[in-house]
């Protein structure tokens, strides 16, 4: 088996250097996505760079007082990211996504790190950062869609939603149908992903781990781990964040507040 293959400067270079495909794309269909690209290549490289850094730094060291609050920044921001995304927004998404994404994304991952790959001392950032990076990293894309339909279900099906309450309804059995809606558009981008594993696309975990040496059965054992352990913390995140939204937009005396949701303002862009 052959070593590990270092990749240069040049090498990251020649493949950037693909982007300018879909630039030219973007040109010849008249998308306008061009300055989006390169601000997105940019920001995939700098971002990069950086944690390896920051991960470099964190690996020699690695003391629980470093590894937990770098695993504690990278919870917050996800937590943002999913807040942000959606037409609609309320009063509170930001707390709702942050509970729901904290929440799920860590309960599941002390499971995995304590209970199934039992690693001494737990916060070993090798293992811990990355794990519990997967984790969030799918379960934001979940929350984020499940919040999304959720709001729309409700804007859309609003004048059932009133009625159902009007005629004496509760608020639960007024929003139950949306809330089924949003739990499922935010569990299907797991679902999709556990459905092709390893035949059409081989994770990123793997693939790194085969490239590193390691034995493609083990690295098929840690990933089938962290795949289950991406769909529990997907599922308890969207359920949660469904739960939430529902309760800041349906009043303890079942009445709806639709004035609650409010369209996000979008700046214009040139196409």
């Amino acid at each position: 088996m052959t070593g590990y293959q270092n990749l240069s400067l040049f090498d990251i270079g020649l493949a950037a250097a693909l982007i300018v495909v879909n630039g030219a794309l973007s040109v010849a269909l008249k998308l306008g996505l061009e300055r989006r690209l390169l601000i997105a290549a940019i920001r995939t490289v700098v971002q990069l760079l950086l944690i390896g850094y920051v991960l470099g730094w964190v690996f020699a060291y690695s003391r629980w007082t470093v590894v937990l609050p770098l695993m504690a920044l990278m919870t917050v921001i996800a937590g943002l990211a999913a807040s942000n995304r959606g037409r609609r927004t309320y009063a509170g998404q930001r707390v709702d996504s942050l509970v729901s994404i904290w929440g799920s994304s860590w309960l599941i991952g002390a499971f995995g790190l304590f209970a199934v790959i039992r690693i001494h001392p737990w916060y070993e950032p090798q293992y811990a950062i990355p794990i519990l990076g997967m984790i969030l990293g799918n379960t934001l894309t979940g929350v984020s869609l499940g919040i999304e339909r959720m709001t729309e279900e409700l804007t859309a099906g609003r004048a059932a939603v009133e009625m159902s309450l009007a005629l004496g309804a509760t608020r639960w059995e007024a929003a139950q149908g949306p809330a089924r809606q949003a739990v499922r558009a935010g569990m299907i981008p797991t679902l999709n992903q556990m459905a092709v594993v390893g035949l059409v696309s081989l994770p990123g975990m793997m693939t790194g781990q085969v490239l590193a040496g390691q034995s493609p059965l083990q690295a098929v054992r840690y990933q089938i781990v962290i795949m289950f352990l991406i769909a529990a913390a997907s599922g308890l995140g969207v359920v949660a964040a469904v739960v939430l939204t529902y309760r800041r937009l349906f009043s303890p005396d079942h009445r709806f507040m639709a004035s609650k949701l409010i369209e996000r303002q979008r700046k214009n862009r040139r196409n």
